[in-house]
Parts: C-alpha cells; sequence; structure tokens
C-alpha cells in the first residue's frame, strides 16, 4: 500500500490554472497551423472548401506581441444579425498562447457570470470558451480549412468592431 501511495506522488498534478495555460499552448498551435494568423496584415479573410460554410477570419488589429483576431462562419445569426458562433481569440505571440477573450458578441464574461465572479467560477468559463476553441479549430481543420484555402476579402459584410 505504501509503494502505490509513494508512486502516486510521484506522478506531477496540473492545477486549474495550469490546465488552462496548456490549453492556451494547444490552441497556439492548432491556429497557428491551421491559418497562421502571426503573418497575416489586418483585413478579413475567408477560407472556402467548398460545403457551403465558409469560415471568416478577421485580423483586427497587429502588435508587436499580440495579434487581436475573431473567427467566425460567414453567416449572420436572423435573430440578432451577428456572426454565430463566433470567437474573439488574442492570440501572444511571444509566449505562445491564443486566448479566447470572449464567443459571443453580444456576451462578455461579465454578462455570463456576472460583474464579481469567484476566480474559481472565472477559470471554469475561461476553460469552456477555450476548450470550444480547440475543437472548432481541430473540426476546421478536419473539414480543410487552412492557408492553402485562405484569402483575403476587400470589403467585410461583418463589422469587426
Amino acid at each position: 500500500m505504501s509503494q502505490a501511495l509513494a508512486r502516486t506522488a510521484r506522478i506531477p498534478r496540473l492545477s486549474r490554472f495550469g490546465w488552462l495555460m496548456a490549453l492556451y499552448a494547444e490552441n497556439h498551435a492548432r491556429l497557428t497551423r491551421l491559418f497562421a494568423p502571426e503573418g497575416l496584415v489586418a483585413g478579413s479573410y475567408l477560407s472556402s472548401v467548398g460545403d457551403g460554410l465558409d469560415v471568416r477570419l478577421d485580423v483586427i488589429e497587429t502588435h508587436r506581441y499580440t495579434v487581436e483576431l475573431r473567427l467566425t462562419y460567414d453567416l449572420c445569426d436572423p435573430l440578432t444579425g451577428e456572426p454565430d458562433p463566433s470567437a474573439f481569440v488574442r492570440l501572444y505571440r511571444d509566449a505562445r498562447q491564443a486566448e479566447a477573450t470572449h464567443c459571443y458578441v453580444g456576451r462578455r464574461w461579465q454578462d455570463v457570470i456576472g460583474l464579481y465572479p469567484p476566480p474559481a467560477e472565472v477559470v471554469s468559463h475561461r476553460m469552456r470558451m477555450n476548450t470550444f476553441l480547440g475543437k472548432w479549430l481541430e473540426y476546421l481543420a478536419e473539414q480543410g480549412h487552412g492557408v492553402a484555402t485562405l484569402r483575403m476579402v476587400e470589403t467585410s459584410r461583418l463589422d469587426v468592431a
């Protein structure tokens, strides 16, 4: 029994915050492999694979260490007129992490979990958003989206900011 306890004591445990940081790193790797947004200039891009669901990547702003972007399908929700699903992503170039800051245009984290949530609730909310982003990026890659299918578009049907 003591050997089993000693063996499990050597296995490092990852905190929820550590898990979230690892999720950010995975999302950075997926996003970089898929669309290479670090090399894109600000503007709107479409990726079309012929399935009728074009993916829109809006590079909102590029900074020295970050890239702000929005990932969505090129269609609007008939009720709100906003793109849905939609994920706003902050890509950290130096840390090699990509964080989904919010996943629906009309709802920020304050609208979802309140103004003064406990820290555990904030981490849980961020984990859900970034798990969604990771699964979505994986799905887009399986559908054939990527750098080869990405093209810049002149006019944007959707407002970026």
